[in-house]
């Protein structure tokens, strides 16, 4: 079982990501998806195929850490697996979301193959815990694009348990993936990527 109001909280937040989330451009229509920890064993996680900006508390689901559905009969995201394999390797984990806005999508499809984008000489690298200087480097890998989630969710796994620093990754032509302590923390998370793609988007572009 899982405590109701903590689920109520977590259903909350997720509500109110999405109107933001929506409201920027980052979450169009139906795509995305997002989700809250409530406990060590369960997350509230947007049911399959809602509007993001119109999410309402019956959009909100509970699943386990296996993404069996707790006392529901609705559907999750297909793409639930990617978020319970992140509270399952980092327990510091309490929100993850998943975004599909045009800088994210268009940028992932211009990386080459194989290769991470690599930010550094930012000041809002700053944005993420851990990371005090622009001088640093900031690795956001490039996963390709799949309809085997299972698979994918075992090598995003992988990957994140050796490289336990990094706040998010790409999908490509697809979207973002990132997390934070909290819905807040994720939230700016989000924002600092969107700012960082679409610098690197401007670079490429007055380079040519």
């Amino acid at each position: 079982m899982f405590d109701v109001t903590r689920y109520a909280i977590a259903a909350q937040s997720i509500i109110d990501a999405g109107r933001f989330l929506y409201g920027q451009g980052w979450s169009p229509a139906t795509s995305s998806n997002y989700s809250a920890r409530i406990d060590d064993e369960h997350i509230a996680v947007t049911v399959s195929g809602r509007h993001k900006g119109q999410l309402v508390a019956g959009d909100v689901m509970v699943v386990d850490l296996d993404g069996n559905a707790v006392q529901s009969n609705a559907r999750s995201s297909a793409e639930t697996r990617l978020h319970t394999v992140l509270y399952q390797t980092f327990p510091e984990v309490g929100a993850v979301l998943h975004t599909h806005s045009v800088k994210a999508t268009v940028l992932s499809r211009l990386l080459p193959a194989g290769k991470p984008l690599t930010l550094q000489g930012y000041e809002l690298q700053k944005a993420f815990s851990g990371i005090d200087t622009h001088e640093a480097e900031l690795t956001v890998p490039v996963f390709d694009n799949t309809q085997d989630i299972a698979a994918l969710a075992q090598q995003t796994g992988d990957w994140f348990r050796q490289h336990p620093d990094q706040p998010g990754y790409l999908i490509r032509g697809h979207g973002l993936y990132t997390w934070g302590r909290t819905m807040s923390d994720c939230l700016r998370h989000v924002e600092a990527f969107e700012f960082l793609f679409e610098c690197e988007l401007e670079t490429m572009r007055v380079r040519r």
